[in-house]
């Protein structure tokens, strides 16, 4: 797996992404400490609430600045964001009040939402061979496990050496090096489509996704993953220091088995997903998750706790990080960015949805209950993802343009029996998926 690592410029914007993650780490441990801080046993409300936000930000900014970012220089745009959330993260040590959190947040996230799909749509020109883009998918998988498993770490010893306030200035660094890894490369040029407004370059990600089936159930699926990421992220800190009154390095350390089970998963995902079908291994990873979610009405102990969230790690790798592989099918190249924000932002409107979902639930009905209407959440969307995903999702379709003439180029397409048939892809020619 570690052979892609040999291309340079994909090796530079793995170290950015790398490092970035880090520091992101360190805030997300920063972040919910502070709001046990300002809030105690309101902390996962907070909290669910400032998560809120930074989902809001991702799903209004995401398709807009993707649309934008699409027709400038991608390096650019890459070293400007990371200079934002840099300055971003440098203020949030000196927060004293819970609304200054929520504009931060906002502005940090936003720079978040145009950064991601941008730097995603880049790998699949980077590495165009299918074997090496899953290889990257899972390093990227990994990279996210990783940042799960060194920040609470690193963020564990620095918490014997300083006040978490400090842990800020981490992520503030981690940015600064993310803009250099990425002003070290040269980065492939785009394809950018012809430019038809704003407007419509948003509605064109849209319209791939949700007439793509295969897209459609991947939506279903991001419904499962966020019920459990916000169970896992919302509630953590609140079931380890007030249900179970142990310390924030504790806390640290129920964060870290949840990144590590996800981490042995992302090692093998590139060799089960040679042999097995993505619909397969996403639908198997999401059925493990919502399994999880009915157990954890039973955690009586911190190492049940460790335990299931280790499981879940595992659970969530294997649902989430074949995402890529359907994205870059579903699309042209040209069509890439728009259609990476458009899975950005939908999977963001899920998270939307769950985590202050989570949080009003803990507050009102409990930590421990919260479970079961999460896992209900996630087996409709499970069963709802297997109901529209074909069963036979091959590239290539057999179909009719009854509104072509006879000797169109397009029509030229054929299979060895003499039928139109191509890698469908919804686009000018094809606006719907055909029966």
């Amino acid at each position: 797996m570690l052979d892609v690592l040999k291309n340079p410029t994909y090796k530079n914007l793995y170290l950015a992404q790398v490092i970035a993650l880090l520091g992101t780490g360190l805030i997300t441990i920063a972040l919910a400490l502070l709001a046990y801080d300002l809030a105690k046993d309101q902390a996962a409300q907070v909290l669910g609430i400032a998560l809120a936000i930074k989902m809001i930000a991702y799903i209004t900014v995401a398709p807009v600045a993707s649309a934008f970012a699409e027709r400038l220089p991608r390096k650019t745009v890459l070293i400007t964001l990371d200079v934002i959330r840099a300055l971003t993260a440098l203020c949030l040590p000196f927060v004293t009040e819970l609304w200054q959190i929520y504009i931060l947040i906002f502005v940090l996230q936003s720079a978040s939402a145009a950064f991601t799909p941008t730097f995603q749509a880049v790998i699949p020109d980077v590495l165009p061979e299918e074997k090496q883009y899953t290889k990257a998918l899972s390093l990227s998988r990994l990279a996210y496990d990783l940042e799960n498993i060194i920040s609470p770490i690193l963020a564990g010893l620095l918490l014997t050496l300083i006040s978490y306030n400090n842990l800020f200035v981490g992520t503030c660094l981690g940015f600064v090096f993310s803009a250099f890894f990425v002003m070290k490369t040269t980065l492939p040029v785009g394809k950018a489509p012809p430019f038809k407004g704003v407007l419509n370059r948003i509605k064109q990600g849209s319209r791939i996704y949700f007439h793509t089936p295969r897209l459609k159930a991947l939506f279903a699926l991001n419904l499962a993953i966020a019920s459990v990421s916000a169970m896992v992220i919302v509630n953590t800190v609140v079931i380890v220091q007030t249900v179970f009154q142990l310390s924030e390095h504790a806390t640290t350390f129920a964060f870290g088995a949840f990144g590590l089970g996800s981490m042995l998963a992302a090692l093998y995902l590139p060799r089960v997903l040679e042999q097995r079908p993505d619909k397969t291994v996403m639908l198997t990873g999401a059925t493990l998750l919502c399994v999880c979610l009915f157990l954890g009405t039973f955690i009586s102990n911190y190492s049940l706790l460790l335990a299931l969230w280790l499981i879940m790690g595992v659970g969530y790798s294997v649902a989430q990080t074949p995402t890529g592989r359907l994205i870059r099918k579903s699309a042209r190249p040209e069509d890439r960015t728009a259609l990476f924000a458009a899975q950005f932002t939908y999977s963001h409107a899920c998270w939307l949805l769950t985590y202050p979902l989570v949080g009003w639930l803990s507050s009102n009905i409990g930590i421990m209950f919260v479970f079961i209407p999460m896992a209900v959440i996630a087996t409709i969307a499970i069963v709802i993802a297997y109901s529209i995903w074909p069963k036979n999702d091959a590239p290539q379709v057999s179909h009719h343009h009854d509104k072509l003439s006879p000797d169109h180029e397009h029509l030229l397409l054929k299979d060895e029996k003499g039928n139109h048939s191509h890698d469908y892809l919804i686009d000018e020619y094809h606006q719907k998926w055909p029966r």
